[in-house]
């Protein structure tokens, strides 16, 4: 089973004040969360595509340091779903029909969620085109698509919202229970950082 990671980072962190990709994580630093984004996703994927907007000089050297691949969102203003769609065209295109999703702003989970996520996308039936984390009733990141699931969220303009195009394949999706807070952690604000950075 070859994975294609894709991390998103072409927002423009207007919440936090400067751009989430370049916080500091683990909290002590040296690294970012970015680069442990792909760090993460390239424990387990052949390659990782990093969606920049008009971030992208900033966020190259971590990138390309990490050994990811970089491209560019050319409108990022169309939202978050505009970018998922170039990182899943990046995917096909070099060759892969799975993938490995995660959002910038989220810190990786425990390398154990992780191995536990990719084992159960291989073992998977052919009926199910998606996995995703849960964490005490809440959906997470990373998710993992098949090509079936790849290709429905590619069919859809670039206005659309992953979120109604899950619900609306949900029969095809596997929710897996996971005990990691991480999966469902969040950072948009400088409260919601040094509330996360609190716990570690």
């Amino acid at each position: 089973m070859s994975l294609g990671g894709v991390v998103l980072a072409a927002g423009e962190s207007t919440r936090m004040g400067r751009d989430k990709a370049l916080l500091l994580w683990p909290p002590e630093g040296p690294g970012t969360l970015l680069a442990a984004a792909i760090d993460a996703l390239v424990q387990h994927c052949d390659m990782v595509i990093v969606v920049a907007g008009n971030n992208e000089p900033a966020l190259r050297q971590v990138v390309y340091g990490c050994g990811a691949f970089l491209t560019r969102n050319p409108t990022p203003e169309l939202g978050q779903f505009s970018s998922l769609q170039i990182g899943l065209h990046e995917v096909l295109n070099r060759g892969r029909d799975n993938a490995m999703i995660t959002l910038v702003d989220r810190p990786p989970p425990e390398a154990a969620t992780l191995a536990s996520l990719v084992n159960s996308f291989a073992k998977r039936n052919h009926d199910i085109w998606a996995v995703v984390p849960e964490y005490q009733g809440k959906h997470g990141h990373p998710i993992l698509l098949g090509r079936e699931m790849i290709e429905a969220f590619l069919k859809e303009p670039a206005s659309a919202n992953a979120r109604e195009i899950e619900h609306a394949n949900g029969e095809r999706i596997a929710y897996v229970e996971i005990d990691d807070p991480l999966v469902t952690a969040n950072v948009d604000t400088l409260e919601d950082y040094a509330s996360l950075k609190s716990r570690f």
